[in-house]
């Protein structure tokens, strides 16, 4: 497989909003990058893509909506090697299952039970068994390999900074999942810069343990799950709904949108002074969206 030179560039755009009470955003539009290999994950790829350079194919894990296996499959259609998906619950229809498949992407259903195991240190070897010459990635294309990948955001936002009159700028600030785009900024500023994610899911499910396994430092999280992975509530849809009028900037419920409103709220808390200029990070996932609108 590979070698995969691929770079895509996201653009760096102001973002004018009533709540802002003088504390300046730009997003970096990682959604923008391509209409399949959207968003984070193609960074996040690159990583596990060179460890596999002598595999045939590779085999991941993700739900029903995964954006990390829409990219995946999507990339693996493009650039010509086997994609194997292991999805959380029971089988089902939709239209990112109708994308995997016309991807190519082989798809094994585990049940929920089955996929708790994935944290297993066994959980791979029947897998490695069927698929002998498979690479496996962690979910979410996690792990540093993962986080690696995602250093070069860092340098494609710098290089344009001057389009918004900047020189410099004070965070990051960005939805997690997993944690392993996080860490990836955190370890390409090496403390220049803090790095603030929004989490996405419940602190149960681990980002805290994910990043510190990768760096230590600049970084803090922040609460923005609202209740559980994939709960949506009244404030928040209208929230996107009025962000995307006020601005034009497409979010989905699940990550961007949670991001921003965690943001809205920690400036009218005082969070941030005025003048503060700040990197918002669109992590893609618009596919998802489909869910929520059919």
């Amino acid at each position: 497989m590979g070698p995969f030179d691929w770079l895509p560039h996201a653009p760096l755009e102001p973002l004018q909003l009533d709540w802002l009470q003088g504390v300046e955003l730009a997003v970096l539009r990682l959604d923008c990058i391509d209409p399949l290999i959207s968003g984070n994950k193609w960074f996040k790829l690159t990583g596990h893509l060179a460890q596999a350079h002598c595999a045939r194919g590779v085999i991941s894990l993700g739900g029903a909506y995964s954006n990390h296996l829409h990219a995946l499959a999507a990339a693996g259609k493009r650039f010509g090697f086997a994609t194997v998906g292991l999805l959380r619950g029971n089988p089902q229809e939709n239209a990112t299952i109708h994308d995997l498949k016309a991807f190519g992407m082989q798809l094994h259903w585990l049940g929920y039970g089955g996929y708790r195991a994935r944290h297993e240190p066994d959980f791979w070897q029947p897998w490695r068994e069927q698929y002998p010459h498979f690479h496996p990635v962690p979910e979410g294309g996690g792990g540093l390999a993962g986080a690696v990948g995602c250093g070069v955001l860092l340098e494609q936002a710098r290089a344009q900074l001057h389009t918004l009159g900047w020189d410099d700028y004070d965070a990051w600030w960005l939805a997690a999942g997993t944690g392993t785009t996080l860490a990836g900024l955190v370890l390409a500023e090496a403390g220049a810069h803090p790095v603030y994610g929004a989490m996405a899911v419940p602190d149960d499910h681990g980002i805290a343990q994910n990043v510190q396994a990768i760096v230590q430092g600049e970084y803090e999280l922040f609460d923005a799950s609202r209740g559980g992975f994939a709960k949506v509530d009244p404030v928040l849809l209208e929230f996107i709904q009025t962000t995307e009028q006020a601005c034009g900037l497409p979010l989905e419920p699940l990550y961007t949108g949670k991001a921003l409103l965690a943001l809205k709220q920690q400036v009218e808390a005082g969070r941030f002074r005025p003048g503060t200029r700040l990197i918002f990070i669109h992590t893609g996932g618009l596919q998802g969206r489909r869910g929520f609108n059919s």
